[in-house]
């Protein structure tokens, strides 16, 4: 018969097995939560924003903006042939055209705009992010400038997080802008519609509910922030045993289970 004594050792250990199985699977969540936090916080402190760092933030926003513009029209042009254009017609066919705005802003802006435009991020400028920080890394680079007394997180983290956030926003209206015209092109072709484009841009805008207004906006914004927050701590965290075979399936991973996280929670949450 065990005596208490050994009882509660062999509880400890399970508890202990148990804490250290969380942990390492809570690791990288937690390390993103303090790091978002951290650069909303450092953000808006002027001190922040030394000559390197705004170089850097508008080296990262112009290479996140103008460097996926061009994937972001192309995506939106076959969205709105696929998807738009397909809409408004078959709810013409059914006779259900006074549904059109409300499917097309709930569908296609709200739901399936911010994933698409996370998706392009994360793929564009992302894993070009994850690679260039996690070869700082591993090479050793990244202990030299702390060494130096350079800050990582101010001087990588914080400016690129940022700029992929007004990213995220400016190509989600783009996206959106984009996949609506294209799709109200292809159905006046067709003949499918004879109102004019204003009529139809006033049509989607009228039958938002005033939450979309908050939500929209919202989804695009977190979803360029969360893409530039996993992509950087994903390099910054590397090991001297990882490589780019290694980092970039991580990193694409965590930055798509991120954006799908935070759509899933704002509909949720707003609905």
């Amino acid at each position: 018969m065990k005596s208490p004594s050994e009882r509660i050792s062999r509880i400890q250990n399970a508890l202990a097995s148990l804490g250290r199985v969380t942990r390492a699977q809570m690791r990288f969540t937690l390390m993103v939560v303090g790091a978002a936090w951290g650069v909303l916080r450092l953000g808006l402190s002027p001190t922040s924003w030394r000559r390197t760092v705004r170089i850097e933030f508008w080296h990262s926003l112009q290479q996140a903006t103008g460097g996926g513009l061009l994937s972001v029209l192309v995506t939106a042009a076959l969205t709105g042939f696929g998807i738009v254009a397909q809409a408004v017609y078959w709810l013409g066919f059914a006779g259900m055209a006074q549904m059109t705005g409300s499917i097309l802003s709930t569908v296609m802006v709200r739901e399936i705009a911010p994933v698409l435009v996370g998706v392009i991020l994360l793929g564009r400028s992302g894993m070009l992010m994850l690679t260039e920080l996690g070869t700082l890394t591993t090479g050793g680079q990244m202990r030299v400038l702390t060494g130096m007394g350079i800050d990582p997180f101010l001087a990588f983290l914080l400016p690129r997080s940022l700029a992929m956030t007004i990213s995220g926003f400016t190509l989600g209206i783009v996206f959106s802008l984009t996949a609506l015209l294209v799709g109200y092109a292809v159905c006046r072709v067709e003949d499918v519609i004879t109102m004019p484009v204003w009529a139809f841009l006033d049509q989607v805008v009228s039958s938002m509910r005033p939450v979309d207004y908050f939500a929209i906006p919202a989804k695009f914004i977190f979803s360029g922030f969360a893409v530039g927050v996993c992509s950087c701590l994903s390099g910054m965290d590397a090991t001297t045993e990882d490589d780019l075979a290694s980092l970039l399936p991580r990193g694409f991973a965590r930055g798509i289970m991120s954006i799908m996280t935070i759509n899933v929670a704002l509909s949720v949450w707003l609905d």
